[in-house]
C-alpha cells in the first residue's frame, strides 16, 4: 500500500543543494547578529566591518531564553484553545487532508489584551530593547534546536508524509537501513518532512504565523516603548512604522486561512529554513526599521509622512487586492466577484486566472508587497543603507520565490502556463521584469 504513494527522490536540488544549504545555516545567522551589532553602532554602516563583537558569554542569558520559550508557550496554549473554526488544508498525497484551527486573529487578541495588562501592572515592555541580542541569540538557539528535533523526527516518518521540496533520500521507516537521508545537511536546511504534528499540534502552521510574526509586533512596540522612555515622546517616524507593519501583521492574522495555500505550507518541509525565517529571522530583521530608529531618531515633515503614508496605501491595496482575488478564485470560481474574470483553462481541471490583479503582472501580490516595504523604510531617513536591507533581502527573496513558484506551474500545468506567460509577459514589475 505505501508504494501507491512513493514519493521519488528530489533530483532538483534548490539553493544550490548541501552545499548552498550549508553556508545558508551559517550565513542567515550571522546576518542577523551583523545588522543587529551595525544598527547599535553610531554610524550605522554596513561597511564598517565587522561590526564591535560582544563576547559570547554576554549573549547568552538563562532569563532571556525562559521568556522567549515562555513566549512561544503562551503562543502555543493559545492556539490549542477551542476558539475560532476548523478548516481542511489541501489535498496530500495520500488523499487525505489535516485539519487546522484558524484562531490566530483571536490569539492576537488575547495576546494584546495579556500585554495591555501587563503594562498597566508596570510592565517594562523596553526589556526587549535591552536584551536584543540576548533574545536574538535565544532564538538562534530555540530555531537550531527544533530543527534537530524536525530531522531526527523525520527519519522516522512515513514516506507518504515526506515533502517534495526536501525528500533526497528515503526516510527511515520504510528503508530500516540507516538513520540517515541521502543529504542530512540538505535535509536539515530544507526540511524533510511536509506536515510534521505532535498529535493534533501542526509545528510548521503554528510558527509560520504566530510567535514571530505577533513577536514583530511586540518588538515594534517595545521599540515604540524604548523610544519614549529616551526622547518623552514617539517620534513621527517610530509611528509610521509601527502603524504599517502592524497592519500587516493584523491583515496576516486576519487572513490565516489563506496561508493553506501557500508554497511554504504546500510544497516546502519545515526544517532549518522556515524554523530559523519564523522564530528569528521575522522578529529581529523584519523590526529592524523601529530598532534603528531608537538608535538614530529621524525628523519627518507632514508632507512627506503624507507621501509615505499614500505610497504604503498603495501597496497595501494592491497586496490585499490581489490576494483576495487569487484566494476567492481558489475557493469559488463561481463566486459573483470573480466571474467576469478571463480565465485559462489546465489539463489538471483548473483555471488559470488571466485578468484582474493577475492579468497585469503575474504576481501583483508581489509587487503590492515591495511597495509597502520601501514603504517601511522610507521614515528612516535616506542618510543610512541599513533599514532599507529588508527592501534589498525581500527583492531578491521574491524574485527567487517567483522563479521557483514558475518552476512549479510549468511543471503542473504545462502549456496552459506557457500560454498564460505570453499573455501576461511581466513577472513583478511591469514593462521591468
Amino acid at each position: 500500500m505505501m508504494d501507491r504513494y512513493k514519493i521519488p527522490r528530489t533530483k532538483e536540488l534548490e539553493f544550490g543543494g548541501p552545499l548552498g544549504a550549508m553556508i545558508l545555516i551559517f550565513l542567515m545567522p550571522a546576518t542577523v547578529f551583523y545588522l543587529l551589532l551595525t544598527c547599535r553602532t553610531e554610524q550605522a554602516s554596513v561597511l564598517n566591518f565587522p561590526p564591535p563583537l560582544p563576547p559570547l558569554s554576554t549573549l547568552w542569558s538563562p532569563h532571556t531564553f525562559l521568556l522567549l520559550l515562555a513566549w512561544v508557550g503562551f503562543q502555543a496554549a493559545l492556539y490549542m484553545l477551542p476558539m475560532g473554526k476548523v478548516t481542511e488544508g489541501i489535498v496530500l498525497r495520500d488523499k487525505s487532508r489535516l485539519q487546522y484551527r484558524i484562531n490566530a486573529f483571536h490569539a492576537m487578541g488575547v495576546t494584546a489584551l495579556v500585554v495591555g495588562a501587563g503594562l498597566a501592572a508596570g510592565l517594562r515592555l523596553s526589556y526587549i530593547y535591552d536584551h536584543f541580542l540576548q533574545l536574538a541569540f535565544s532564538a538562534l538557539l530555540l530555531a537550531f534546536g527544533l530543527s534537530f528535533l524536525l530531522y531526527f523526527k523525520s527519519l522516522f516518518a512515513p514516506e507518504t508524509t515526506l515533502a517534495p521540496g526536501g525528500n533526497s533520500g528515503e526516510s527511515f521507516l520504510r528503508t530500516q537501513v540507516s538513520p540517515s537521508s541521502g543529504n542530512p545537511i540538505y535535509d536539515f536546511f530544507m526540511g524533510h518532512e511536509l506536515n510534521p504534528r505532535i498529535g493534533s499540534f501542526d509545528l510548521k502552521y503554528f510558527c509560520e504565523l504566530r510567535p514571530g510574526l505577533l513577536g514583530w509586533a511586540l518588538v515594534n512596540m517595545a521599540m515604540l516603548v524604548k523610544e519614549t522612555e529616551l526622547r518623552g515622546s514617539p517620534s513621527l517616524a517610530m509611528l509610521l512604522v509601527n502603524a504599517f507593519q502592524l497592519l500587516y501583521v493584523v491583515d496576516a492574522l486576519w487572513n490565516e486561512e489563506a496561508i493553506l495555500t501557500t508554497m511554504d505550507i504546500v510544497h516546502d518541509g519545515f526544517g532549518f529554513m522556515l524554523t530559523f525565517g519564523d522564530l528569528a529571522w521575522v522578529p529581529f530583521i523584519y523590526s529592524l526599521q523601529a530598532y534603528f530608529l531608537v538608535n538614530h531618531p529621524q525628523k519627518l515633515s507632514l508632507p512627506m509622512a503624507a507621501g509615505i503614508l499614500l505610497l504604503n496605501g498603495l501597496g497595501y491595496c494592491i497586496f490585499r487586492s490581489a490576494n483576495s482575488q487569487k484566494n476567492t478564485f481558489r475557493r469559488n470560481p463561481n463566486d459573483p466577484r470573480v466571474t467576469g474574470l478571463k480565465t485559462i483553462p489546465t489539463a489538471t481541471g483548473r483555471r488559470l486566472l488571466v485578468s484582474g490583479w493577475w492579468g497585469f503582472v503575474r504576481h501583483p501580490n508581489y509587487l503590492g508587497d515591495l511597495i509597502m516595504a520601501l514603504a517601511w523604510s522610507l521614515p528612516c531617513g535616506l542618510t543610512h543603507v541599513l533599514p532599507y536591507f529588508y527592501v534589498f533581502y525581500f527583492t531578491v527573496l521574491l524574485i527567487h520565490r517567483e522563479a521557483r513558484d514558475e518552476h512549479q506551474c510549468l511543471r503542473k500545468y504545462g502549456l496552459a502556463w506557457q500560454e498564460y506567460c505570453q499573455r501576461v509577459p511581466y513577472r513583478i514589475f511591469p514593462y521591468l521584469y
